[in-house]
């Protein structure tokens, strides 16, 4: 089916024009460039509602718009997940309280507000909108230094999100992306959140298709050049299941084990892909703070 801008399959999943890489190359290198800037400020005593405030600041500055403000109700620039908290995580309120930590009055204190502690971890996720296509991407970071567990589950995820990247070529399927995913994941004795997945995305934020992060080789719609969408697989210490809390937005694993999460924009090229939302700075890794 043929559209004002390329051509849209049987599957719903629109086929960008090779001008149309441009534009999504600038919208992900500005998301790429706040993920950049906010990075110096993780640390403990930072509260997450101070790093939204600078993300939404530094949006402002550069002319171009947040996507979240405003979707579906959410009134934040950026979605921050500490620790436990899968994705959705919202800044400035309450971090949930894991079920294996002793209960004391400094802990209560501590967890009726977003002020970070020694060895969090967290996800912070921003899409921008630049002359109408959208740019989105998270990264994990750190607040001091992380236990070795949690090293550990943020390297295998951002090793994780890599290999589904090299999957990414014409001819192969989205079960090959998600296949290469799940497999490195659970060799590594972790597991794949199925809840969520990546999406399409370029002049609108979410479109088909849906990305998982888990399948079978061979499966699922062919990827063709000019497809653009988000790899971002959710990865947990624990078991993968997950659950939404009463806010309907702040995802958690049941268990209350750590997770992680990586994500890219990419663009199917005629050899393999483009990654849009590549680190200006090299930081989108949290090993730079060890530097």
């Amino acid at each position: 089916m043929k559209t004002s801008r390329g051509r849209v399959t049987k599957d719903g999943i629109r086929i960008h024009e090779p001008e149309d890489f441009a534009g999504m190359r600038e919208a992900g290198r500005v998301a790429a460039q706040i993920l950049d800037e906010v990075a110096p400020m993780v640390a403990p005593g930072v509260t997450t509602g101070a790093l939204d405030d600078f993300i939404r600041n530094r949006i402002e500055e550069l002319g171009v718009r947040s996507a979240t403000i405003g979707y579906r109700g959410y009134q934040h620039a950026s979605c921050i997940s500490v620790n436990h908290v899968v994705c959705h995580g919202i800044p400035g309120a309450p971090i949930p309280m894991s079920r294996d930590e002793t209960i004391s009055k400094d802990l209560e204190k501590r967890r009726a507000d977003d002020v970070l502690r020694d060895g969090d971890i967290l996800n912070i996720d921003v899409t921008v909108i630049v002359d109408g296509w959208y740019g989105d991407t998270s990264r994990m970071y750190v607040a001091g230094k992380p236990s070795k567990k949690a090293a550990r589950l943020i390297q295998v995820t951002h090793d994780a999100l890599m290999k589904g990247i090299e999957a990414v070529r014409p001819g192969a399927t989205f079960g090959d992306i998600g296949h290469a995913i799940q497999s490195y994941v659970e060799s590594q004795r972790f597991s794949v959140v199925r809840d969520f997945c990546g999406h399409g995305l370029g002049r609108v934020f979410h479109a088909p298709p849906n990305v998982l992060h888990y399948g079978r080789r061979g499966t699922g719609p062919v990827l063709e050049e000019g497809m653009f969408f988000t790899i971002e697989p959710m990865v947990n210490l624990g078991r993968p299941e997950t659950e939404v809390l009463s806010d309907d937005w702040t995802a958690v694993t049941r268990d209350k084990q750590l997770s992680a999460q990586f994500e890219h924009s990419v663009g199917v090229t005629a050899d393999g892909c483009e990654i849009f939302t590549l680190s200006p700075a090299g930081l989108f890794h949290p090993t730079w703070k060890a530097a």
